[in-house]
């Protein structure tokens, strides 16, 4: 499978550099994937989770709050306002989870969106 360099930034520095296999976004219009080869894109992110799948297959999600993607054939860049990288110990795990939560709260989006994503966080700390 094709593999694509996927860059999140945030105000702060670049939360995460790397080639792979696919991307999925919480669009403006909605959830939506990203794979190498993709037609090119500017789209809003909202409030959300990112979820990335490596290229062994392993996924790493990030929650964000608000931002954009630019989606290139061999690129996909997300520049947002805020995020938290949702994988590591236990322990760092736990503390990215409140993070994550406390984030997603913070935000001006509806509450649906709120709710959608935190409970997608919610989620993610369960499978661990």
């Amino acid at each position: 499978m094709e593999l694509m360099k996927l860059e999140i930034i945030t105000p702060n520095g670049e939360i995460f550099d790397g080639e792979v296999k696919q991307v999925n976004l919480p669009g403006a219009e909605g959830e939506f994937g990203v794979l190498a080869g993709h037609a090119a894109l500017v789209s809003l992110l909202e409030t959300g989770v990112i979820v990335i799948e490596e290229e062994n297959g392993t996924e790493i999600a990030v929650a964000i709050n608000s931002g954009y993607v630019k989606v290139e054939e061999e690129k996909t860049t997300c520049i947002v306002d805020g995020a938290v990288a949702l994988s590591g110990t236990d322990s760092e795990l736990a503390k990215s989870l409140d993070a994550a939560k406390e984030l997603l709260k913070s935000t001006e989006s509806s509450n649906s969106a709120i709710a959608s994503a935190v409970a997608k966080v919610e989620q993610i700390g369960k499978s661990f």
